[in-house]
């Protein structure tokens, strides 16, 4: 049986930080206008505050979403709160977020160390556990995750692991997973390497894995995913995946 993250319509919609080219991202504002145009999946990210509260933003400073100089690592919780851009907070709290859209599933992408722990904490004292996936790309960071988390919380690949699979796919190895490894999450290219062949998707598609592209914003490369059959595509521009999936019939709103 698939985990229940994925216990939904292939492929996937997912607005990538709330759908970042509207010009905010990771907010609360960014996550209601998704759920708003029906996206049912979320990509975000965590960080931790200096007393442990995992917040969700990109990057560990607030320079470009607020204009501060400020590491999140360096602010109480306290402290950052007080934020604001345009008089709303500009970081909210993890737990927060799960709470307030329980139908909806966060794609979770873990961004340092210090954060392990306080995520999967939110996680499971939200009871998110089964609409939760937890990504990074350091694979010794995932690795901590799934000893905390165990089974129960869905994980994707770090870049070693899915560096690791691409060779393997190209000489047909079988390779053993960890069983909470529900998804490969990926991109077309990194540097000069196609990483999304029709070798490698079928390869993981043997695997069991569902493969997540990211991030799309172009409508032919949509429509060329679509058509390769990858299960899930995240973009930044939420009306031009939603409308390329409506077109050929795969919007679940």
């Amino acid at each position: 049986m698939p985990h229940p993250y994925l216990d939904a319509p292939r492929p996937l919609a997912f607005a990538h930080r709330g759908g970042a080219a509207a010009g905010d991202e990771n907010t609360e504002a960014a996550f209601a206008r998704a759920v708003a145009m029906g996206y049912r999946y979320v990509e975000t990210d965590v960080h931790a505050t200096s007393d442990g509260v995992p917040v969700v933003i990109h990057d560990a400073g607030l320079d470009r979403v607020a204009g501060t100089a400020a590491r999140v690592e360096d602010l109480t919780w306290a402290d950052l709160a007080t934020v604001r851009v345009g008089g709303e907070s500009a970081v909210p709290r993890l737990d927060d977020v799960l709470d307030a859209w329980p139908a909806i599933r966060f794609n979770i992408d873990v961004k340092a160390d210090a954060v392990v722990v306080p995520a999967v904490d939110a996680v499971r004292r939200t009871g998110a556990e089964d609409r939760v996936l937890l990504a990074s790309f350091a694979d010794a960071r995932l690795a901590r995750v799934r000893a905390l988390g165990g089974d129960r919380i869905a994980t994707s690949l770090g870049m070693r692991s899915t560096a690791r699979l691409w060779m393997a796919a190209s000489v047909g190895w079988p390779l053993r997973l960890p069983t909470s490894v529900v998804a490969a999450q990926i991109p077309v290219r990194h540097g000069r390497v196609t990483v999304l062949t029709a070798r490698f998707l079928a390869y993981l598609h043997r695997l069991g894995l569902a493969v997540h592209v990211w991030t799309i914003d172009d409508p032919e490369e949509i429509i060329r995913l679509l058509d390769m059959g990858v299960d899930g595509i995240m973009t930044d521009r939420l009306e031009i995946l939603r409308d390329v999936y409506a077109a050929r019939g795969l919007w679940v709103a």
